[in-house]
């Protein structure tokens, strides 16, 4: 069964943090946002890159120098390729082998998760909902390469295979993060998208890419989980308003121009109870960072909420289905800056719900 929740304006975090110790990040997140606690990806660490963390288990994977790419032309390749169906079939079919296979985070790549769980063990207060995420399938699927440099997107049985992955994926970490009555948030990144119609994605079309988005969205419906999907730039906003998923992020501080184009398409999102995650703080340059206050976002946010509101939606409505967020991770960020992104987006969304509890 889906579990449900009204956000109300509540913050939540995307992924990476600047640190190198997981436990102290999992820690200080709780300091930001202990609502909806989140397990970190720390960058400084290569195999929790986008690509690296979810590429063991792949068939095929080859590691030459500091190359790594899934070899197609390798003897074994066709043996790795069954066997990785194999495993998927009776994992599918039982879910309860996720845990010990291949579709799991390993020890090396799963420490956010793992020091997560270590603080949710640690809550005297039961969270609202729990986030986790997983690179999403476009994304994924454009970094990964074949022997000969090709993306493995264009791979119809690799694609399917990483799909696949990914999927499996998320319903390991729902059935990792779950608790009794406790929601699990599997956020779909998918930076990717931002290319979708340029040069660089000219020959994917708009059917392929909700096919890969739907399967993974299905994936964590079917354990109960909510998708959202994470696009921190400009994209085809139908295509991930179409797409299944719960919740939306995007960049509202940066792009809410383009998103609100699509008018239509986001009343119906709403209309159907789904929520809009705002990522009105600013992560990309530090100078936005350091300049913008609680105050300077809150306004820019409430003109921004008029404009959503005037496509038909209830002010009440709007409130309810909302998330506070920061435009993206921040991973590349000083720990300094990172930290003020963290404290705006918890203290904007604090004036948000207090403002909107005195009307």
């Amino acid at each position: 069964m889906l579990q449900t929740f009204t956000p109300d304006c509540l913050p939540l975090l995307i992924g990476s943090f600047p640190m190198n110790d997981h436990l102290a990040a999992s820690r200080l997140i709780m300091d930001y946002t202990p609502a909806i606690p989140l397990w970190v990806q720390l960058p400084v660490f290569p195999e929790e890159g986008m690509v690296p963390q979810f590429l063991p288990g792949m068939p095929g994977v080859v590691s030459q120098g500091s190359k790594t790419f899934i070899d197609t032309a390798a003897e074994s390749f066709d043996g790795d390729l069954l066997l990785f169906f194999e495993d998927y079939m009776a994992t599918h079919e039982d879910p309860d082998r996720l845990p010990a296979s291949r579709f799991a985070l390993t020890e090396a790549t799963g420490q956010g998760v793992a020091a997560l769980m270590d603080t949710l063990g640690r809550m005297e207060t039961e969270p609202v909902a729990v986030k986790g995420q997983v690179t999403g399938p476009v994304t994924f699927c454009t970094g990964v390469k074949d022997q000969d440099g090709r993306a493995i997107f264009y791979n119809e049985t690799l694609r399917e295979a990483a799909v696949k992955h990914l999927a499996l994926n998320a319903r390991w970490q729902i059935r990792t993060l779950s608790g009794p009555g406790r929601p699990v948030i599997i956020f779909i990144d998918e930076p990717a998208l931002a290319g979708f119609g340029s040069s660089e994605l000219i020959s994917i079309s708009k059917e392929e890419i909700l096919g890969c988005l739907r399967e993974v969205v299905d994936a964590i419906h079917t354990d109960g989980g909510l998708a959202g999907i994470h696009v921190c730039a400009n994209t085809d906003w139908s295509l991930v308003l179409e797409s299944g998923a719960d919740i939306v992020n995007f960049d509202a501080y940066a792009y809410f121009d383009r998103f609100v184009l699509y008018g239509s398409q986001i009343r119906a999102f709403l209309e159907a109870g789904r929520c809009l995650a705002w990522g009105i703080v600013p992560t990309l340059n530090p100078e936005e960072i350091e300049r913008e206050t609680v105050d300077s976002l809150y306004a820019a946010m409430m003109e921004r909420f008029r404009q959503i509101e005037s496509l038909g939606i209830p002010p009440a409505t709007l409130r309810a289905q909302s998330f506070i967020t920061p435009s993206c991770g921040v991973g590349a960020l000083t720990l300094d800056l990172a930290k003020r992104v963290l404290t705006l987006t918890r203290d904007l969304s604090a004036t948000v719900r207090e403002t909107f509890d005195r009307l």
